[in-house]
């Protein structure tokens, strides 16, 4: 498969790269914190309404915000 110029992963890749991991603020949306694990919109929203998402997510209002240095520590990149 070829790689996309910018991001130097596989074209119509989901995920991230380990730099963009890093560069993330200390929350992010529910959709940035779902391509980062991989998930689909619809199954994301579906664990973080269920309390199941698989690091912390925050209910601000009608929205969702995932702690970025839980999903870092998921994925194994924590400092």
């Amino acid at each position: 498969m070829r790689e996309d110029a910018t991001t130097g992963q596989p074209k119509g890749s989901k995920g991230m790269s380990r730099e963009e991991l890093l560069a993330l603020p200390v929350s992010v949306d529910l959709e940035t914190g779902n391509r980062a694990l991989g998930l689909g919109r619809s199954k994301g929203y579906e664990l973080a309404k269920r309390g199941a998402y698989p690091c912390k997510v925050l209910r601000l209002g009608n929205a969702y915000r995932v702690v970025t240095a839980d999903l870092l520590e998921l994925l194994g990149l924590a400092a």
